[in-house]
Formats: structure tokens, C-alpha cells, sequence
């Protein structure tokens, strides 16, 4: 119940980015019940392959809590991470992640890759939350685009 009210806070994010022209993937931190950090892509706007809505939210609770690990934290994200956001999201010890729909071109937490396979931290890793809502955003966008 409680994944299914922060995705819908992270499709919020994701629908920012939609109005932006950007591709709508939205993400947002909790901890302990509170959102710590809320982002959506703005690479196109930015002009850099960094912001992600993974990595900006990252930096975001970095900066709000002190330090560069996330312990206690979830991540709330409608897309499965990318190879470099899941590589982020295991170096600041997030220690959960759940993301909506699955990514078949670049899904870095077991669709395409598994970067939980790194021997180091290993956060648990929840998929298929509100995956419908989380794809037709994503197809919806590029249906537009074309």
C-alpha cells in the first residue's frame, strides 16, 4: 500500500518532466515515512547526461541529510534504473528500490543486467509497482514524439 502512495509521488515527478518535454521518469527518497528528496529527468533542459531523476534525487538527500550514504532509504522510481543510476543508487547504500515499469533496453536491476549482483551492497530491489500507470506515461510521451 505504502509503495503504491510514494510511486504515485514519483509519477507526479514523472508528469513534471512530461510538461518540460522531457522524458517523463520521476523518482523520490523516503525515509522513515517522509519524502527526503523528489527529481525528474531534466537532461534535455540541463543539457547533461548526469540528470537523471535517480541522480538528482540522490544528490538532493545527500545534501539533506549530510552525508553520502542514504541508509534507512527507499528509492521511489517509475522506470527501472539505468546502469549508471543503479551503479549510484548502490555506491549511496540506498537500501531499497522500487521502481514501476521495467526498462528492456537499459532495466540495470534485472531486466537487461543486474547491478545487484555487486558484491558490495546489495539493496533489495521491488519491481512492478503501478507498472501500467509507469509505461503509459513512458509510451504515451514517445507515442507524442513521433
Amino acid at each position: 500500500m505504502m509503495d503504491e502512495l510514494y510511486m504515485r509521488e514519483a509519477l507526479c515527478e514523472a508528469e513534471k518532466a512530461m510538461a518540460e518535454d522531457e522524458v517523463p521518469v520521476g523518482a523520490v527518497i523516503v525515509r522513515g515515512g517522509e519524502v527526503i528528496a523528489r527529481a525528474y529527468n531534466t537532461r534535455e533542459y540541463g543539457k547533461n547526461a548526469l540528470y537523471h531523476a535517480e541522480i538528482k534525487a540522490i544528490d538532493e538527500a545527500c545534501k539533506k541529510l549530510g552525508g553520502w550514504r542514504l541508509v534507512g532509504c527507499t528509492m521511489y522510481v517509475t522506470l527501472e534504473p539505468c546502469p549508471m543510476c543503479a551503479g549510484a543508487i548502490v555506491n549511496a547504500r540506498v537500501e531499497r528500490v522500487v521502481f514501476g515499469a521495467p526498462d528492456h533496453k537499459a532495466g540495470a536491476f534485472g531486466t537487461m543486467l543486474n547491478l545487484t549482483d555487486y558484491p558490495l551492497f546489495k539493496p533489495q530491489i521491488t519491481g512492478g509497482v503501478l507498472s501500467e500507470e509507469c509505461a503509459s506515461i513512458l509510451t504515451n510521451f514517445f507515442k507524442n514524439k513521433r
